[in-house]
């Protein structure tokens, strides 16, 4: 194992400190040591990558977790630095009448990785158990027949060669707050709030006991949930991402030795004398 992956595989317990087991803050992780650690990780995420395209591996990256829990800026930077050929990211929007008339989970599978690719869904089948039981998309029998039948679909994921990892991202009530709260307030970011958002915070407790359903019917030895405390967006980004990296059975990047080939000459080329139509320079 390379010194990189070492530490890949070991950064949650090195950041973590008293988050590791709680939802509090604790010392706050400043910018320089985030993206310094950072970019060690993506680089393993490289090689991770690499060997994926290389072994014909199949990886299936599952993301649920409270609404501002912080799905959506962590896959951002687990995808920022790899390809979008070898990492697709699904993040659906709601079934259509013929989908709602199909098997619940008929419109993930055909999504789910082939030789060579890493699938991340930004929310998954697990709606059936989160929002749509707390919303009352669903019935409490379909709810409870999702939960039933969901085990068995994951092993026959799992004993076809996909390597399964799924995500229950966990935010405070207070930081949940102030996040809803900063979205309302920051013309950045109000595409992120719906009237389904404000609707969801003022159930906190009912998606609690749908969490805990959950994870008591789902929660497996082939497809365990991994939680992780979101209340820092920095440090449980990186947790994440080391954690991802040390479930992935990849080999170190081999880094080839390129020499830069000689660029030919101008030869009969003229720069031509109207330059095209530049856009402006105010910067």
């Amino acid at each position: 194992m390379s010194k990189k992956r070492a530490r890949a595989a070991h950064a949650a317990d090195e950041l973590a400190g008293p988050e590791r087991d709680t939802s509090s803050g604790g010392a706050k992780l400043g910018r320089k040591a985030y993206e310094a650690e950072l970019a060690v990780l993506q680089g393993e995420l490289v090689a991770m990558q690499e060997w994926v395209k290389a072994s014909g591996a199949k990886v299936c990256v599952v993301f649920e977790g409270r609404d501002t829990a912080g799905k959506g800026g962590t896959i951002k930077r687990i995808v920022e630095r790899v390809s979008p050929r070898v990492f697709r990211v699904v993040a659906l929007p709601a079934p259509t009448d013929r989908e709602k008339s199909q098997m619940y989970i008929q419109r993930y599978i055909k999504h789910f990785p082939a030789a060579g690719e890493v699938v991340i869904f930004d929310r998954s089948w697990y709606n059936r158990a989160g929002v749509e039981r707390v919303m009352g998309f669903c019935t409490s029998a379909q709810t409870d027949r999702f939960l039933e039948q969901i085990p068995a679909v994951e092993r026959t994921m799992v004993d076809s060669g996909i390597i399964l990892l799924k995500y229950w991202l966990e935010v405070g009530p207070d930081e949940q707050t102030r996040r809803i709260e900063n979205r309302i307030h920051d013309p950045r970011k109000v595409w992120k709030l719906s009237d389904m958002d404000l609707e969801s915070y003022s159930r906190w407790y009912d998606y609690s006991r749908a969490r805990d359903a959950m994870f008591a019917a789902s929660d497996t030895p082939w497809a365990p949930w991994n939680v992780a405390h979101t209340d820092s967006k920095r440090r449980g980004r990186l947790n994440i991402i080391s954690h991802l990296l040390s479930q992935v059975p990849y080999e170190p990047l081999q880094v080839k030795d390129v020499e830069l080939p000689e660029r030919q000459t101008a030869g009969d080329y003229k720069a031509p004398s109207l330059p095209p139509r530049f856009i402006p320079t105010p910067f």
